[in-house]
């Protein structure tokens, strides 16, 4: 008998990794040499690195250029020719100098450069996480680092950022990297929006990323401008397709120019982490994150790792619970069931969960007479 654990972070407290190492923690306590699998698990955002990473991924360093400019220390993880990049790592909000938002001006360039990283490499598949992104730049930047070129009319190199698509010309690919010609190319996200129009990237998510209502239109005009200036050079009309609008419509530049195929995030990265070999045996599958809400339903870790359990019971924990009985985890368990103070179980969330497998969890692995 063994249980496996597989949560995501807790989102500003405790890593996937964390997470899991303190349930296992807590369950041993309550059951003495219990096989526990640690399993940590991401969708493809925040987190997707450490995730993989702690599944046995080596990282491999790289410095590039971050969402406005400044250099970052990222990289990407590898194992077996595949290689995990994490566009939240280098392009995303999170590394936004002192957080100040640039709706405008963000680029996804250094995106770009850790792929190109992966591909001088020789992996045979590059995996792109997308989600937290900093930018709106349709992935404009992405592919410039990867060799392509953007002119406006005078045949000047456009600036990076969203809003310098807005005098696009042409896209020249001649020299874009021979490694996406030859290297499978995933994008695992769960973003189904198109590139444009009313739930389109700069729409939905320019907002979050700090655009005004005046800025959200320019930078759909811009992104439209962008649209037929790939659609020249390119066979796939893509600003339509599903997922196109995925980090501030670098999904449409990883469609239509590196030809990558969109999988759903979790149910793609629970395939390249092999959680399904831990399944045959299990008694229980403990999942979370670190607020089980409505979104945890729409293709969030918590809700992958309960479809993919093949039959063997989950049960999910994290900091809160904002929804009712689910029928895909057999119970639920929150932090804030045994402290309700919302501030501690942010700051001690590990000895919270550590005592919350103890008390709740091993329940579940007591036999009936």
């Amino acid at each position: 008998m063994h249980v496996v654990l597989a949560p995501d972070k807790f989102k500003g407290s405790l890593t996937a990794a964390e997470v899991a190492t303190h349930l296992a923690a807590g369950l041993r306590s309550a059951v003495p040499g219990l096989d526990v699998r640690e399993v940590p698990v991401a969708d493809g955002g925040d987190g997707t690195l450490d995730a993989v990473v702690a599944n046995g991924f080596r990282h491999v360093p790289v410095r590039a250029t971050g969402p406005t400019g400044e250099p970052v220390d990222t990289g990407y993880a590898v194992r077996d020719g595949v290689a995990v990049v994490e566009l939240a790592d280098v392009s995303g909000l999170r590394r936004l100098p002192g957080a100040v938002l640039d709706p405008l001006h963000a680029t996804s360039y250094g995106t770009g450069e850790v792929v190109r990283a992966a591909l001088d490499a020789g992996v045979r598949t590059v995996v792109l996480g997308l989600g937290g992104s900093a930018c709106t730049d349709g992935g404009a930047g992405m592919v410039q680092a990867l060799g392509a070129r953007l002119l406006d009319a005078e045949g000047r190199d456009l600036p990076p950022g969203g809003a310098a698509l807005s005098t696009v010309d042409r896209v020249e690919l001649d020299g874009l990297h021979p490694g996406v010609r030859t290297t499978e190319i995933v994008v695992a996200s769960d973003v189904d929006n198109p590139l444009l129009g009313a739930n389109g990237a700069a729409a939905v998510y320019g907002p979050q990323k700090g655009a005004t209502p005046t800025q959200v239109r320019l930078l759909d005009n811009a992104l439209a401008r962008w649209a037929t200036a790939v659609h020249r050079v390119s066979t796939v009309d893509g600003a339509n397709l599903p997922g196109a609008g995925a980090a501030g419509g670098v999904g449409f530049a990883a469609l239509t120019v590196l030809r990558a195929r969109v999988r759903p995030g979790i149910g793609y990265l629970l395939d390249v982490l092999e959680f399904g070999k831990h399944l045959a045996g299990a008694r229980l599958v403990v999942t979370g994150e670190g607020s089980l809400d409505e979104q945890t339903l729409r293709g969030k870790a918590p809700a992958g790792v309960a479809e993919a359990a093949a039959g063997v019971p989950v049960v999910a924990v994290a900091g809160r619970i904002e929804v009712a009985h689910v029928d895909l985890f057999a119970a639920m368990y929150a932090l804030t069931d045994i402290e309700p103070d919302v501030r501690r179980c942010m700051t001690e969330a590990g000895p919270l969960l550590e005592r919350l497998a103890a008390e709740r969890l091993a329940k579940h692995l007591e036999v009936s007479p």
